[in-house]
């Protein structure tokens, strides 16, 4: 009896989350606010952001933009909000053309690697871990845009 062909790769297991999370984003700014970090934006983003708030691209650059190595990053005020955030109001203030790190939150590889990431994030985000059953594909969709 002839061996079965094996498969040129193996076939991966199934990540943790294959039944899908959920989430539903509250609007809160919890993502936009606190901790420093790094809000990475590319030439497109840029051009996009700067176009949307009506200055041009130097400008926003010298304004709203770090290099950090070789990337670049929007900055932060002092408390560590998003210079993007109105913390009055509690809202992006260039939502439709937010950088595609925040456009993919909280499904970034690094919150997706156990069951106890996701769970960090949960305690911080009133979104994550609730709302609408968002599905194994889009979600790893989402992961594959950036790696963060």
């Amino acid at each position: 009896m002839p061996d079965k062909p094996m498969p040129d790769k193996p076939m991966p297991d199934k990540p943790w989350y294959h039944n899908g999370l959920k989430f539903k984003c509250t609007g809160c700014g919890a993502c936009c606010t606190g901790e420093p970090g790094y809000v990475w934006v590319n030439k497109a983003e840029i051009a996009a952001i700067a176009a949307a708030i009506k200055i041009d691209v130097e400008t926003f650059e010298r304004r709203y933009t770090r290099r950090v190595g070789i990337r670049k990053s929007l900055v932060e005020l002092p408390n560590g909000d998003c210079v993007f955030f109105d913390s009055e109001r509690r809202i992006c203030q260039i939502y439709a053309e937010r950088p595609r790190q925040c456009r993919t939150w909280p499904f970034w590889a690094s919150y997706l690697r156990t069951p106890k990431t996701w769970a960090e994030v949960s305690e911080h985000c009133p979104g994550a871990s609730r709302g609408r059953l968002v599905p194994l594909e889009e979600i790893e969709l989402q992961a594959e845009v950036l790696r963060v």
